[in-house]
């Protein structure tokens, strides 16, 4: 053993060594944050372990850990209790922390299906070290500690503020790589050294919940590598390239809600604003009724094929769009819908729940306008559509989605806060929710307590009485008269649409006209004995400059974001006149840039 790497980190008693040990923990359960080849890491146990002279120590396990991992814990602590002497510190009598681990990798790995890894890992708090011993299978079935790949990380204070945090690792001849579960010895000294060290000292806390906090990680692994294998010779042509599988924390969570409540049958679902359709396809493969509604047709729809039930409608909130026999209601970056899919949730029946990824940030009636200044726009929202969930009577659930989009937080609602005798009284309560939503943008909405649904507040009431009659409740049972749900054919906005001979017609005329144009000054330089003027071009009123497009724009769409081009600067463009493979413009159509060109 020796030392592979150190790196100095600087931070008070505040800090340090808390923030090494929270890094460790970092580093134990959630893996997969620094080797993106492991999808994560199950703690299938960990107790206090007692070591004193010659090694004698007793296993102390809290109870509530699984009595098949505490069993197997405390049988390779008195077998390996001898072997890790030489790693550890020697000292008076001692508690240290054993933790038994499992590491999962992302894919599933060529040849026959192996059991995941696993890691007997002991920490000294006293002394700052974290020993990391892999364990093998024997022939007998049971775990023992392999003879390479020990690793241990170690924190030492230096002086006042500063400490090391150091990598002890074997020589290369007593390390094996596998690329997945143990990397090379050079990632162990150069990337997890640097983030441990990054992550000792960072002291900011995230406004999220862990990832998949609500699914166990070892099912969702096995669930992921199933269906990357069932789909991926789909997702890997065009058109489904670049996709993810949105569907594995579904089919997880399902699974598990399934064996909660006793269920065989597979759920039913309804996917508002489906999209491309991938989600809805794989889940009717997978077993489940549904189908996928969205306002505009998708080509790839065609090739999914009869069984999969895609349907191009618009969804109006209303009593005509109601679900009764669907179990969950899926809302993935449904827009518009997203606030509404709780409520429709709540009134098609008191079994059914939603599944929502929010992305853009709309409210009942529009866009939404943001209240909290001391939140992000994203965690503010998020308040919002949880606030929305409990005013509907759901317990919402919080959890963050591995998928590879900033907006990956997903709000769920299984379970009811009332009984069924009292949906009468929760739909009243909805309804003065949404008045109350459309009328007094005064009132703050971050409650974080929720909405109590056995006590109306008064400004609910009042909010709701200063409202016409047919405000909810129309002939038609359209609950927000003046919905607008999204467009069939989506308009184009800028000028991608455009002929591109149109485009270039108009940056090359824009231009002319300022290179015409009188300049703000005059711009002249002497070059070998000769008087050379620069024309930098002038500058013209926006409104001038459109009124001269007019005949160019007579057939094309001006959009609102059209951008004038300002010549008139201090930048002298003689200066960067050197050779590229692309040239600038005023290289093909400033005919004085040429010339200035050739006299140098």
């Amino acid at each position: 053993m020796g030392l592979l790497g150190t790196a100095v980190v600087r931070g008070g008693g505040a800090v340090l060594p808390r923030g090494f040990w929270a890094a460790v923990r970092v580093w134990l359960e959630k893996p997969q944050v620094a080797n993106r080849r492991l999808c994560g890491a199950v703690i299938e146990a960990e107790g206090a372990v007692l070591l004193g002279e010659g090694g004698d120590a007793s296993l102390h396990l809290g109870s509530g850990e699984e009595l098949a991992g505490a069993a197997e814990l405390g049988r390779l602590w008195r077998e390996v209790r001898g072997d890790l002497l030489p790693f550890l510190t020697a000292g008076p009598r001692r508690e240290l922390r054993a933790v038994l681990r499992a590491l999962l990798p992302r894919a599933r790995p060529a040849g026959p299906p192996t059991p995941p890894a696993k890691e007997l890992v002991v920490q000294d708090v006293c002394n700052g070290t974290v020993t990391f011993l892999p364990l093998e299978e024997n022939s007998e079935g049971k775990y023992q500690i392999k003879k390479c790949n020990i690793y241990q990380i170690q924190l030492t204070h230096i002086r006042d503020e500063e400490w090391s945090v150091s990598i002890i690792a074997p020589s290369s001849e007593d390390w094996f790589s596998d690329g997945i579960t143990y990397p090379k010895l050079s990632w162990l000294g150069d990337v997890l050294l640097s983030k441990l060290a990054k992550w000792s000292v960072e002291q900011k806390c995230s406004e999220f919940r862990s990832t998949l906090s609500l699914i166990p990680v070892a099912k969702y692994s096995k669930v992921y590598q199933n269906l990357k294998e069932k789909y991926k010779e789909m997702v890997k042509h065009s058109p489904f390239i670049g996709y993810f599988l949105p569907e594995k924390c579904e089919s997880v969570l399902w699974e598990e809600e399934r064996k909660e409540k006793g269920l065989a049958k597979k759920q039913s679902f309804v996917d508002l604003g489906c999209g491309n359709g991938l989600l809805v396809h794989i889940l009717s493969n997978e077993g489940h009724s549904g189908r996928g509604i969205d306002v505009r047709r998708r080509k790839i729809w065609d090739i999914y094929g009869p069984e999969t039930h895609l349907e191009e409608s618009s969804i109006v909130p209303g009593d005509s769009h109601l679900f009764p026999d669907t179990d969950w209601l899926i809302g993935n970056h449904s827009d518009e819908l997203t606030p509404w899919i709780p409520v429709i949730a709540a009134r098609s029946s008191y079994s059914c729940r939603y599944f929502v990824l929010p992305c853009c940030f709309f409210d009942f009636h529009g866009k939404y306008s943001r209240r909290q200044s001391k939140k992000t726009q994203y965690r503010e929202y998020l308040d919002f559509v949880a606030e929305v969930g409990r005013v509907c009577g759901f317990h919402v659930e919080e959890d963050c989605l591995r998928i590879p989009s900033t907006k990956r937080v997903c709000l769920i609602g299984k379970n009811r806060t009332y009984p069924p005798a009292e949906r009468s009284l929760i739909d009243e309560q909805i309804t003065q929710f949404i008045r109350h939503r459309q009328t007094c943008a005064v009132v703050a909405s971050d409650r974080e307590d929720g909405f109590n649904h056995n006590v109306h507040s008064d400004v609910y009431k009042r909010a709701s009485s200063e409202l016409p009659e047919n405000v909810m409740e129309t002939a038609s049972g359209i609950w927000m008269p003046g919905f607008q749900p999204r467009e069939k054919v989506e308009q184009t906005r800028n000028c991608a649409a455009l002929p591109r001979d149109f485009v270039d017609g108009v940056v090359l005329n824009v231009a002319n006209l300022l290179l015409n144009a009188v300049p703000a000054k005059s711009c002249s330089n002497t070059h070998g004995g000769n008087k050379n003027t620069w024309n930098q071009g002038g500058e013209i009123v926006f409104l001038t400059l459109l009124h001269c497009l007019l005949l160019l724009l007579v057939e094309g769409v001006l959009s609102d974001e059209f951008m004038a081009v300002n010549l008139a600067s201090e930048i002298d463009f003689r200066k960067y006149h050197e050779q590229s493979a692309l040239k600038c413009y005023l290289f093909k159509h400033n005919e004085q840039f040429l010339v200035l060109l050739a006299l140098e």
